[in-house]
């Protein structure tokens, strides 16, 4: 299933094209692709190139792995994010290499990195679906990830599945219309609130 965004001004058709869905089909997506994925995130910019992502993945293929990966998610996520092919967490590294201060916007760069991933996903007929319901403590345990390191997001990957095969509490919000805040609500010029009048 395919939902183009309805955008108000021209944007490249990879950006109009992405969206989120649930409904996944779980057949294996070749390590060629999992791999050029990794390399759009590799390429995303980040402040003084410091590049404090890490993500860790599982494939449906390793069982065990993709499953413990799947018990790091919510109950409502779990539900769904089972029919996925392959799925990743996201860690940021809180402190900068080269001098140990905290790197306050490390997030930001592991979301400009995980946004290469869904870009680069859908150019190859991909699906990517970004999750914050996530066990942090668990995943910590899980995978050993030391102090320094923040848990972020889970992503869902695999190619367009069947809505029908969803549970149905998540059916009717996989063919809603989609929808955005008008820019006139975030795009400020001159003061806080006062929208551009460009």
């Amino acid at each position: 299933m395919d939902k183009k965004a309805e955008t108000a001004f021209p944007v490249h058709e990879l950006i109009a094209q992405r969206w989120s869905p649930r409904a996944l089909d779980s057949r294996p997506v070749p390590h060629e692709q999992i791999r050029s994925l990794l390399e759009a995130a590799r390429w995303a910019a980040s402040s003084f190139n410091e590049q404090p992502w890490s993500f860790i993945v599982a494939r449906r293929e390793d069982a065990d792995e993709f499953d413990r990966m799947l018990g790091c998610l919510m109950e409502k996520n779990r539900m769904w994010a089972r029919g996925a092919s392959v799925l990743m967490l996201t860690v940021a590294k809180e402190t900068f290499a080269r001098s140990d201060r905290p790197n306050r916007v490390a997030a930001h760069d592991v979301g400009q990195a995980a946004a290469n991933v869904s870009l680069q996903a859908t150019d190859l007929d991909l699906r990517v679906h970004q999750m914050a319901g996530i066990d942090l403590e668990k995943i910590r345990e899980t995978y050993g990830i030391p102090d320094g390191y923040a848990p972020l997001t889970a992503i869902a990957i695999g190619y367009p599945g069947e809505v029908e095969a969803l549970p149905e509490e998540f059916r009717s919000a996989e063919t809603a219309p989609r929808e955005r805040k008008p820019q006139a609500e975030f795009v400020f010029a001159g003061a806080w609130g006062q929208p551009a009048d460009w």
